[in-house]
């Protein structure tokens, strides 16, 4: 995909949830012929907007995330630096998260400041070339300012989230306002309107939220040296080896919580061990297996209701670049 063309495509599918929501949003008052609904959504933008500054400290315990200390990791942190030298952002902040899938995530928020996650299974499964090109994936969604667009994005569905239940709530006890007879049953059904818009619209979250990885993968091939090749590699492998780890223990648990903010959706990974004792090359081989996959419709379905590409499209996508 292109550049003018991704750049397209995310403003296009970020300009049509909010003029889609605005329309369904009028509609919802018009016909309820009130306008207190505001007080409904000031507290659901207030809500979000208070998880999104302190979620990084909900993360940072949920995923056992430390700092990591310039004087034990110093290669690492010039990674870091001499990437962000060249992107032209501030430094974030390195850590350290202490959880065995392969996997990384940039988070944040105006009260932590930026910080970019190495986990514990990246750094033992990746070459650090490979890791570099993570790095320079994350750094690429701090550039982006992915975090704040995807909370802004994420606060549309959840308002007619909220709506939709206070509605079908408010028809159970008589009619929205207290009115009873017919704005009980209108009460009920717009509720359930606003659940169906709710659905909707997080369609177009999802869509954003794989456009903006795509957008990321690009600027690591871009400012990483050879970065569409190592970055393919570092794909391929975490989710290879996030497969083999739910195979072994039959599921992640709590570790996907936040999967929208990893390089890669750990649900989704790819159970494939068989290259993975194949010694040297098996870095090429297994990039090349995954490229050979058909994707099926069960696939493009799957991927409709996902954070990230689907692993082989979002390859291929790579090969462009590198190419």
């Amino acid at each position: 995909m292109n550049l003018a063309k991704l750049r397209a495509s995310m403003i296009g599918t970020l300009a049509a949830l909010i003029g889609l929501s605005t329309l369904i949003l009028a509609v919802i008052l018009s016909l309820l012929g009130i306008m207190n609904l505001a007080a409904l959504i000031s507290f659901v933008v207030m809500f979000n907007v208070i998880q999104w500054l302190i979620a990084p400290y909900i993360i940072d315990a949920m995923y056992g995330v430390k700092e990591m200390p310039e004087t034990v990791s110093p290669k690492l942190h010039g990674m870091v630096q001499r990437l962000c030298r060249k992107i032209g952002i501030q430094t974030p902040k390195l850590m350290l998260s202490n959880i065995p899938i392969p996997n990384a995530f940039a988070y944040g928020s105006p009260l932590t400041g930026s910080r970019v996650a190495l986990t514990r299974g990246l750094l033992e499964t990746l070459e650090e070339e490979e890791v570099e090109a993570v790095i320079g994936h994350e750094l690429g969604h701090i550039k982006h300012k992915d975090m704040q667009v995807m909370m802004f994005a994420s606060v549309i569905p959840a308002i007619f989230y909220y709506i939709g239940y206070s509605l079908i709530y408010s028809g159970w006890q008589g009619g929205y306002g207290g009115r009873r007879d017919r704005d009980q049953g209108g009460a009920a059904l717009l509720g359930l309107g606003a659940l169906a818009a709710y659905w909707i619209l997080n369609l177009f979250v999802l869509g954003l939220s794989r456009l903006r990885e795509y957008y990321a993968d690009r600027l690591s091939a871009e400012s990483v040296e050879d970065g569409a090749r190592k970055l393919s590699e570092a794909l391929a492998k975490i989710s290879s080896y996030t497969g083999k780890i739910k195979r072994r223990y039959g599921g992640l648990g709590s570790l996907g919580s936040f999967k929208a903010l990893f390089i890669d959706d750990p649900d989704r990974a790819e159970i494939n061990t068989e290259l993975l004792s194949m010694g040297a090359p098996r870095d090429e081989a297994l990039v090349r297996e995954i490229l050979e996959r058909r994707v099926t419709l069960t696939d493009r379905i799957m991927e409709i209701l996902s954070t990230h590409p689907n692993i082989v499209k979002r390859l291929r996508a790579l090969q462009e670049l590198q190419r």
